[in-house]
């Protein structure tokens, strides 16, 4: 089994949804690929992130009622009399509707999707710490011109790649790493005892959007969109520490990223 085969069935793989002998393939091939192994990985910190969160959203008393009185119509209808082969049709219907306004109000639940993808961002972060595994960097290295180069081919984007350590944040390598269902670039630095992950990736909205700040688990994040390309800054320092490096990273210093054509 290669990478890509793998990856079609990890999601499958990390829900225990696959059977037995695509189970040990998996497993055999996690076992010898040290990148699909983070890949899977990531998948399980994020489960255990949502799990332990505030992230589940209960819906209203109110949707329950209807879901409760159209199953209760449709039981009615179906012990009075026959239905026709439309009616029966019509009240699947009413009950995909109803199901399909389920889906809308969890899917649709405010700043859920920046929720989820913050949590994400923070289990990266802490993973690459774990003591038992730390894996910071792929390539180790404070010059710029080797990390920078480094990513050609691994990925379709060129990171904005840049030292700040006259300013007391050391660049010390960087990485491939995976979130919001891709592959992304992590540039780690370092502020005196403190390593900041730095994750970009291109954005899919369109335009800039300023600093968001977020706190997990103890962790201070930040998250802005320029020049199309998503940031995600992580790390333990003080707001005021991690706000000095943003503006670092905002200010202007090297071309902007902009996706490889």
């Amino acid at each position: 089994m290669n990478c890509q085969e793998a990856r079609n069935f990890i999601h499958a793989y990390s829900d225990g949804e696959l059977d037995l002998v695509t189970t040990l393939e998996i497993e055999k091939h996690i076992s010898d690929c040290s990148q699909c192994a983070r890949i899977n990985q990531g998948l399980n910190a994020l489960r255990s992130s949502i799990r332990d969160s505030s992230l589940y959203y209960r819906a209203p008393a109110s949707l329950e009622r209807r879901i409760r009185s159209q199953v209760k119509h449709a039981r009615t209808q179906a012990a009075g009399y026959s239905l026709r082969p439309a009616r029966w049709l019509a009240a699947a219907a009413a009950l995909a509707i109803v199901a399909a306004a389920v889906w809308v109000v969890l899917r649709g639940a405010p700043g859920r999707s920046d929720e989820l993808l913050a949590s994400e961002v923070a289990s990266a972060h802490i993973r690459s710490l774990m003591a038992e595994s730390v894996h910071l960097w792929d390539v180790k290295s404070t010059d710029q011109h080797t990390v920078k180069p480094w990513f050609d081919g691994k990925i379709d984007f060129a990171p904005d790649v840049r030292d700040f350590k006259a300013d007391s944040y050391a660049l010390e390598g960087g990485r491939l790493d995976y979130l919001a269902g891709r592959p992304v670039a992590a540039l780690v630095y370092r502020h005196e005892k403190h390593y900041i992950n730095l994750f970009i990736w291109p954005a899919d909205r369109q335009g800039d959007q300023g600093e968001a700040v977020a706190s997990r688990q103890g962790y201070q994040l930040v998250h802005w969109v320029h020049s199309g390309m998503n940031y995600w800054a992580v790390s333990d320092m003080s707001k005021e520490s991690m706000q000095r490096f943003t503006s670092l990273v905002e200010s202007p210093g090297s071309p902007a990223t902009r996706p490889n054509k």
